[in-house]
């Protein structure tokens, strides 16, 4: 009986699909008479096939973005769910406000978004395409003389735009979500406590400074209990000064300290002067800053594109092992939105079957791609990070190979051929 109402469920596809090319035929033959029998120029040619273009891509792509869209609300509807059983103790035992709550959760959409979004574009691509291709449309067009390049084109339209949003996701919503992820969630009562709590240690070593800092107060420019040590060319002490209270002025770019204690040494370590008690004591030669000061703690994966760029900047003096986390992330976000344009070529070869019996290797080809490319794609971060490899290359080779690969499956799907490699799935 199943089986039965199987074969009945394909005729009817199989009859939806030529009803489909004759009602195109039907379409092309009232065109083809409102133009004149046979009589068509160039221009009106090309105007009716730019009519059929258009109603075949909205076909095509109304058929993905169905399933487009439920991919991505079913993925944040199960993050959601999963994200308030987790945490609802948490809101309820700080007794966390409801406007808070919401600003959380809209922090967190952007990363979760350029997460899901590559997940999604794929499984959609496989279900539409898989379920055209075992109704027969796809043979239906193609024998009416679409190519398979010219099929896939809007589906390749819409992995640019996917690209695009997630490229705008990536650049400072994003990574600022994991932060903010884990501020809100600490202990409540100590937050507010630990707000400006940052033992901080810097070193300037381009002019021979290190800074020993107790407490740091963002937004304030006040530091508290500062200890500064002034080396010469040849690592000798040369000056201490311990304050109280530390003060930036970005008006004058200077930094004026308080209750100040200064202490001059020579090239022996011997103390030559002090001065046990200052009131203020402004200095205006010196270059740090309260940003590079804090950057000291900073960590390159909760660091936005312009902020990644300023702390390279701002620290080009540092060692390269110190710098390698940064500049790999600062590719990394550039280079991970181009994950969903090789999952599109991807998806988009592999979704096709032109036999019913070849579509679950396929799919099953696609999903092994996808986690592949995942964990490629964290293996050379973490190689990138570590000062391993450059920076460029650890952000960009799993992209490029995985985009190439998906042309060539597009390639070979486009001429009928079988991957050599997938033979082994469709035993």
């Amino acid at each position: 009986m199943e089986e039965l109402r199987h074969r009945k469920l394909s005729r009817a596809r199989d009859l939806f699909s030529e009803l489909l090319i004759c009602d195109l035929r039907f379409v092309y033959g009232l065109i083809k008479s409102r133009w004149g029998c046979g009589n068509l120029d160039r221009n009106s040619k090309f105007e009716i096939r730019k009519f059929f273009m258009r109603l075949l891509d909205r076909y095509v792509l109304r058929y993905f973005l169905q399933a487009y869209i439920y991919c991505i609300a079913g993925f944040i509807s199960i993050w959601f769910i999963f994200d308030v059983s987790d945490n609802i103790s948490t809101f309820l035992d700080a007794r966390i406000s409801r406007m808070l709550i919401l600003k959380y959760y809209l922090t967190q959409a952007p990363q979760i978004l350029v997460i899901l979004l590559p997940v999604a574009l794929l499984l959609a691509l496989l279900f539409s395409l898989g379920r055209m291709s075992r109704s027969n449309e796809v043979v239906s067009m193609l024998t009416a003389g679409v190519s398979l390049q010219r099929l896939i084109a809007p589906l390749v339209l819409v992995g640019l735009f996917t690209t695009a949003a997630s490229t705008f996701l990536n650049y400072s919503l994003g990574p600022h979500a994991e932060y903010a992820h884990k501020k809100l969630l600490e202990d409540p009562q100590s937050r507010r406590q630990q707000l400006g709590s940052v033992a901080q240690v810097f070193r300037n070593r381009t002019d021979n400074r290190t800074w020993f800092i107790q407490q740091f107060y963002p937004g304030t420019n006040k530091f508290t209990t500062v200890h500064v040590v002034q080396q010469d060319a040849n690592d000798n002490i040369v000056t201490n000064y311990i304050a109280t209270t530390a003060y930036y002025l970005p008006e004058t770019r200077a930094w004026d300290f308080r209750q100040v204690k200064v202490v001059h040494y020579d090239e022996t370590g011997n103390v030559t002067e002090v001065a046990p008690y200052i009131e203020s004591l402004v200095i205006k030669d010196w270059s740090e800053t309260p940003y590079r000061l804090g950057s000291a703690n900073l960590r390159a994966e909760f660091l936005s594109v312009p902020e990644l760029r300023e702390y390279l900047q701002f620290n080009s003096d540092f060692p390269p092992t110190l710098l390698a986390p940064f500049a790999t992330h600062l590719q990394y976000r550039m280079a991970l939105p181009w994950a969903c344009l090789a999952v599109t070529f991807i998806g988009a070869s592999l979704g096709i079957g032109y036999s019913r019996r070849g579509i679950l290797s396929s799919v099953a080809a696609a999903i092994i791609l996808f986690f592949l490319m995942n964990f490629a794609t964290h293996l050379f971060l973490a190689l990138g990070e570590g000062a391993r490899i450059p920076d460029w290359a650890a952000a960009w080779t799993p992209q490029f190979i995985f985009g190439v690969l998906g042309l060539l499956l597009v390639y070979f799907r486009a001429t009928n051929r079988e991957p050599p490699r997938w033979k082994f799935f469709a035993r």
